[in-house]
């Protein structure tokens, strides 16, 4: 359903008229900061999902946005209500222990929830769970039980019925507890969406039977839990059949029944505020960085990669098929740049910064055999610009999103709804957004680095009626399933599930 469709906006304004909105996530919409007088200042979080959630707020008869504290002015300021986007949201940071925090954050949702979900442990070698890890998870859980204390002080307040909506694999336990602590007539209707994959049973053997079912069982507590893909509901269902006893599972209508409550599994592909991104592009400072790029990229043919510096996006793979690319298709030498934005990612862990050595020893190693004075074959630039990425993403001629696992991949919807080139999409199988996007891309197994090469010279010679065609077909599906739609979508479930 188009978030622009009448039904949707009708549907929006009559679910939540009557009722109170509660979101929880480890990150707010909103940081404070002390400017050099001593007084607070409120920065807004950016992105789609930020844009969208407010709006649900704007029409809900009462929203709060629980979150972890990020800086001593958040939790200097606490909570309060706050105008975001001319809307007033009530924010309530929440300050963990620092001990249990670090134990939450940096050591079992980031990296051995994450990890494991992406499939990333080199499971000869990681993780290994030892004393400290079961320390930190006890961090994980007090974190969890905080936000469940919160949540539970607001739905016992509220005038109305409330909507949970929680986010995440930070939050997994809260579910179960907001549920023992509330009567069946106070409880809320809880939803859980999360953003990233969800593999087979088999690999949620990685984590002790403890935690995975603690997991599990929480998860089972909500009653709606959405995923990005049909893929990943699946293996959630399959997990629960083969790692949860007691749990009945339905696979034909998708729900779990355990402890004698019924969980709904549904696909929610997330996506992007298609408006809001157009009129990003069209900003002044995107043309200065467009300039400097058409400058150094001298004319040439563009292929880009814009991703977080981390190991599931598959970054080194991608120059080694750029390098095949070269060798066995020399028509290529000094007509191709490849193109790579990266944006540093939880850069105090040793297997981000291992993984940041590799990936520049890769892009000098194809320079190194390709390049002259003339032509550098791949330009890195590393940092945090979003605007520079929306001013590469106008001009691509080849985008490649090769991730080995992705819970969706918003940059294979960006590109498309910005690119002035009529550039290819090539997407790797495992990207979520392959689910949607595949009849207007070439898809690639993500570590067949041949298969990735020939995707490239493919995509490099198409001509330009095919390119725009191709193009056609992704700004259709993604402006038809924006980040409004992904919105509705989870609040007709709940209408048509009368919760």
């Amino acid at each position: 359903m188009p978030s622009g469709d009448n039904g949707c906006q009708e549907l929006r304004s009559s679910y939540l008229a009557d009722r109170a909105l509660i979101i929880a996530a480890n990150r707010a919409p909103v940081t404070f900061e002390k400017d050099a007088a001593g007084n607070l200042q409120c920065e807004r979080g950016g992105g789609g999902l930020v844009t969208a959630l407010i709006g649900l707020c704007h029409q809900a008869a009462g929203a709060t946005w629980l979150a972890c504290a990020r800086t001593e002015a958040d939790a200097e300021w606490r909570e309060g209500t706050t105008p975001i986007d001319d809307v007033e949201i009530g924010v309530r940071f929440l300050s963990p222990e620092p001990a249990a925090y670090h134990g939450y954050y940096n050591v079992i949702a980031n990296p051995l929830l994450w990890f494991m979900q992406h499939a990333m442990w080199d499971v000869p070698r990681a993780p290994i769970i030892d004393r400290s890890t079961w320390e930190a998870w006890r961090g994980y859980e007090a974190v969890n039980a905080l936000f469940a204390q919160s949540i539970v002080e607001q739905v016992r307040n509220a005038s109305r019925p409330s909507l949970v909506m929680l986010h995440d694999y930070h939050l997994y336990l809260v579910a179960r507890q907001i549920r023992a602590a509330l009567p069946r007539g106070q409880r809320p209707t809880v939803l859980h969406f999360v953003h990233i994959p969800w593999p087979g049973a088999q690999y949620w053997r990685i984590l002790p039977a403890t935690m995975r079912q603690a997991i599990l069982d929480s998860l089972c507590a909500v009653d709606v839990l959405g995923f990005q893909t049909r893929e990943d509901g699946l293996n959630f269902l399959r997990s629960c059949e083969s790692l949860l006893p007691h749990a009945s599972v339905n696979f034909r209508r998708g729900r779990v029944w355990y402890r004698n409550h019924t969980t709904h599994v549904r696909d929610f592909p997330i996506s992007i505020d298609v408006q809001g991104i157009r009129e990003a592009a069209q900003s002044e400072e995107v043309a200065g960085f467009r300039a400097d790029l058409e400058a150094m990229l001298t004319g040439c043919q563009v292929i880009l990669r814009v991703d977080r510096l981390e190991p599931s996006k598959n970054i080194v793979r991608g120059f080694l098929a750029f390098e095949e690319l070269l060798e066995y298709h020399p028509q290529y030498r000094g007509r191709v740049q490849f193109l790579a934005l990266l944006v540093p990612s939880r850069m105090d862990l040793d297997e981000y910064q291992d993984y940041l050595a590799e990936v520049m020893a890769a892009a000098g190693k194809v320079n190194a055999l390709y390049g002259d004075g003339d032509w550098e074959p791949v330009r890195v630039l590393v940092g945090d610009s979003y605007p520079r990425a929306l001013a590469a993403m106008q001009c691509y001629d080849v985008l490649l999103v090769n991730s080995i696992a992705d819970g969706m991949n918003l940059v294979a919807k960006e590109g498309p709804i910005i690119n002035e080139h009529e550039g290819v999409l090539i997407l790797s199988e495992r990207a979520g957004a392959r689910e949607q996007l595949e009849s207007g891309a070439l898809v690639v197994a993500p570590c067949d680095v041949y298969a990735t090469a020939e995707a490239m010279h493919q995509a490099l010679s198409m001509d330009v009626e095919a390119r725009s065609e191709w193009m056609s077909r992704l700004r259709w599906k993604i402006e038809r399933e924006d980040i409004g739609a992904w919105l509705c979508a989870q609040l007709q479930t709940l209408a048509e599930l009368a919760l």
